[in-house]
């Protein structure tokens, strides 16, 4: 059953797009918490991780409401990608999914009729505990740029997948690996890639997308007592820079300013986009040191979770002099790692990882656990028409109708039986068509709630999102 949140952190308001009062103290006075919204990607389509917003919803209507026997029809399949976890990006009339193969991480280029229009490296592969590719490429400027699982940063011409420059992130700033390896999908905004270094000479860094050259770094974040209120950090072991997560950022605005909300190995914090100012921490401890979900914007606040952590947890925006800040508003046992979820309608969706099986609709505005279903095995998730679109880890697909009360089921089918219920990539969805990865296989199902037209499919430029 749910827990009861401490006093501190008990909060109550209308939902995800409330406003409420700031802290006493924490907050210019008579300026109330700004609108804050997700920064959208400037490109058309799917061109980065869980889409235009870094969200997982796609707003796209005209789906299938219901699901045949077998699923959705499949109107291709591309093989021998590489072994990977990492979704596809579809942007500039392109689907571009990474895979390990060998010694090197491959990364390829596939027409929207799946056909393989180029295929190029990104340095090494991931051969240690589960192996495969990680992270998702993102596309800005005709250029997709990729961090690998070692920190090798690059960037490649879009078109022909030449290099066009590469930059070794953890050399730069002085940067270790994880134990399960980089896993950041990046996030490009005016000219500029975001990466979490977590580095003894910066925390994040700013590249130029044109040249790979250092735009700005942040301080490191380095752990120990004492700072200022806004800085609380994990006590031990003190001194120490914390290192970067499996977590991807993302970018939100707020009268003008753009801060990047990300996590590193302890930590959730926020950056200013412009010049790499650090705005605030908070700690999040984890037994074995795994944050990987993505935030999760809620229009007034946004929303981290992790195994081991005691819970998930819902800050809430404010602003102080230094601009936007941030208070704790509640606590939930939802423990989802790489699943990521979504909010929606004033409840967020996921599924268990530790505590508890399947997936489960938490009350946005206390953190209350409405329902779950705990026949499902945990997987990731992508919302789209008011369906829930639930890949489970043991390689089964569903697709989930929220009511008031519980899931309904509206389809499933098997994609395949992986090796050590690792079925992990995330769902895509670009006009009309569901995307699949499962190990080093990508295939594409007409989800329409027409009958399929050859030649009928956009460009993969619409924005779709």
């Amino acid at each position: 059953m749910l827990q009861a949140a401490p006093a501190a952190l008990a909060v109550v308001h209308a939902g995800f797009a409330a406003s409420a009062s700031a802290a006493a103290g924490s907050s210019e006075p008579n300026r109330p918490p700004p609108e804050v919204t997700l920064v959208r990607s400037a490109e058309a389509g799917w061109p980065q991780w869980r889409g235009p917003a870094r969200d997982g919803i796609c707003r796209e209507t005209g789906l299938l409401r219901q699901w045949p026997e077998g699923g959705p029809p499949v109107l291709w399949t591309a093989r021998d990608l590489g072994a990977g976890y990492s979704a596809p990006v579809i942007a500039g009339g392109r689907i571009f999914i990474t895979g390990d193969t060998g010694d090197s991480l491959r990364v390829t280029a596939l027409s929207l009729e799946g056909k393989v229009l180029w295929q190029t490296t990104n340095g090494a592969s991931w051969k240690n505990p589960y192996p495969g590719a990680r992270a998702c490429g993102a596309y800005a400027g005709g250029r997709l740029f990729h961090l690998n699982a070692h920190g090798r940063l690059a960037a490649l011409d879009a078109a022909t997948g030449r290099e066009l420059w590469a930059v070794h992130v953890l050399e730069r700033f002085e940067g270790r690996n994880i134990t399960w390896a980089l896993s950041e999908c990046l996030l490009v905004d005016e000219g500029k890639v975001y990466v979490t270094a977590g580095g003894r000479q910066s925390l994040v860094a700013a590249l130029d997308a044109r040249n790979g050259a250092t735009v700005w770094a942040s301080e490191p974040l380095l752990m120990g007592p004492g700072g200022p209120p806004e800085m609380v950090r994990a006590a031990e072991p003190a001194g120490v820079h914390d290192s970067a997560s499996y977590a991807s950022p993302i970018l939100v605005e707020a009268r003008g300013q753009r801060v990047l909300i990300g996590c590193s190995q302890r930590h959730v914090f926020g950056v200013d986009a412009r010049d790499g100012r650090l705005l605030w921490t908070r700690p999040l401890i984890t037994r074995y040191q795994v944050i990987a979900a993505t935030p999760t914007f809620g229009g007034d606040g946004f929303f981290v979770t992790a195994p081991d952590a005691g819970g998930g947890r819902y800050y809430r925006f404010t602003w102080r002099q230094g601009g936007l800040g941030i208070e704790d508003a509640w606590i939930t046992p939802l423990d989802t790692c790489h699943g990521c979820l979504v909010a929606v309608d004033g409840a967020l969706y996921g599924s268990w990882y530790r505590d508890r099986k399947g997936y489960a609709c938490v009350d946005g505005a206390t953190g209350r656990l409405r329902y779950q279903a705990t026949e499902f095995a945990k997987g990731s998730i992508l919302w789209a028409d008011q369906r829930l679109y639930c890949l489970s880890e043991d390689g089964e697909m569903r697709l989930l109708e929220p009511t008031s009360t519980g899931f309904e089921v509206r389809g499933q089918f098997r994609l395949g039986q992986p090796r050590g219920r690792d079925a992990w990539a995330h769902p895509v969805i670009l006009d009309g068509w569901l995307y699949l990865r499962f190990e080093g296989e990508l295939s594409c199902r007409d989800i329409r709630d027409r009958p399929h037209q050859p030649g009928g499919q956009t460009s993969g430029n619409r924005t779709a999102g």
